[in-house]
């Protein structure tokens, strides 16, 4: 399998499975990034359904795009990649971003991620979990390709 159809299958056929249900990716809707051009989130566990405890995004990063740098004052952030390239600068640190490799990101610590010329997609966990308004951004329509 193609690392860009796992993606796909990811968001398109992906299942999210709690104790009480079960939630299918395809029925989360896209939001834009509140504060990044050209990058898009799924909230797929928020901090409602853990209790604040953690929480799980897959983020879509365009061609070209960044996460610019940032910091988590409160939340250790985890990146799973899982199509396209990139660099993360990890405490003035430049990792090479591509499909298989996990990143730690501490909290407190300077951070960002830069997609490469066939865009980035992750997973991003936070724990604890981000709240409604650091994850809050604007509902859209379109898919992840």
């Amino acid at each position: 399998m193609k690392y860009q159809d796992l993606f796909e299958k990811f968001y398109m056929e992906g299942q999210l499975y709690l104790p009480d249900t079960a939630i299918s990716f395809a029925e989360i809707p896209w939001n834009r990034h509140p504060s990044f051009d050209g990058v898009d989130l799924k909230h797929l566990v928020t901090a409602g359904k853990t209790g604040g405890q953690f929480s799980y995004h897959l983020v879509r990063i365009a061609p070209g795009k960044a996460i610019g740098n940032h910091i988590h004052e409160t939340q250790l952030e985890t990146h799973e990649i899982i199509s396209g390239t990139g660099i993360c600068v990890n405490n003035g640190v430049e990792l090479i971003y591509e499909p298989g490799v996990i990143s730690i990101l501490p909290r407190g610590l300077p951070h960002e991620v830069k997609a490469g010329p066939d865009g980035l997609c992750l997973f991003a966990k936070f724990i604890p979990a981000l709240t409604r308004s650091q994850n809050n951004g604007a509902r859209i329509s379109h898919a992840c390709r």
